[in-house]
């Protein structure tokens, strides 16, 4: 119970910490005066409040994290079984980690291109980050099949089957992302300026790739044991 309780406490303190950037917790009715921001062309613009889609992706974000949370409190908790058998972590999720760190990065690039409307710029960036989230799927599905070929089936025993729902369930997450995604690369190729529509898609689109790369790296610090390191160095900070 200890185990799960830490382990919850620093998944918030993450989600935390990265909403604190999003304005979610400004009080604009206790704002005076207005916020300007520099538009394209010098002049300044106001600042607008987070739009619907924006506050609803957070909303759904934070259902994602509690599933993924929830999740690994079951990891947790089974790990103490006496049929527990830790799975072998393959060395090609070091490789696919970096390409959706990479992806991530991407993302986050196009987002400052498209800030700035540098559409010549933006368009290598969304298909950047498109390839690397790609290749990162195709490498956890070659990482899947090399599991199998040395025996380490979903059946065999709990760590198999958690190790592959963690990641399938992540997958999905990642394809869906990958979805929308693909359609904002595709309007970016198919218009001549960043519109405010372009610019909101690639703003989702880095948000919801930063979180699914911090997702994946709490679930890869499991898989590698660091997870359980970080637990006995916080039981000892505070017995």
């Amino acid at each position: 119970m200890n185990v799960m309780l830490i382990f919850l406490a620093a998944v918030a303190a993450i989600i935390f910490w990265w909403l604190s950037g999003q304005r979610l917790t400004s009080k604009p009715w206790l704002e005076t005066g207005s916020v300007q921001l520099p538009g394209h062309d010098g002049a300044e613009r106001q600042r607008l409040p987070a739009p619907a889609v924006k506050i609803g992706l957070f909303v759904f974000l934070g259902v994602v994290g509690a599933v993924f949370s929830l999740a690994v409190s079951a990891y947790f908790m089974r790990m103490a079984s006496t049929d527990w058998w830790a799975t072998p972590v393959p060395r090609l999720l070091w490789v696919n980690t970096a390409a959706l760190a990479l992806s991530s990065a991407a993302l986050q690039w196009a987002k400052r291109e498209a800030g700035h409307g540098r559409m010549e710029v933006l368009r290598p960036a969304l298909a950047a980050g498109l390839a690397l989230a790609i290749f990162f799927l195709v490498g956890q599905i070659q990482a899947w099949r090399e599991l199998t070929a040395a025996g380490y089936v979903l059946a065999d025993n709990p760590s198999n089957s958690f190790f592959y729902m963690l990641t399938g369930l992540h997958g999905l997450h990642i394809l869906g992302g990958l979805a929308v995604l693909a359609h904002t690369t595709v309007r970016a190729f198919s218009t001549a300026v960043a519109t405010d529509r372009l610019r909101l898609s690639v703003d989702l689109s880095a948000i919801y790739s930063h979180f699914m790369l911090a997702v994946w790296l709490l679930l890869f610090a499991l898989f590698a044991g660091w997870a359980n390191d970080f637990v006995d160095l916080c039981r000892t900070l505070l017995s």
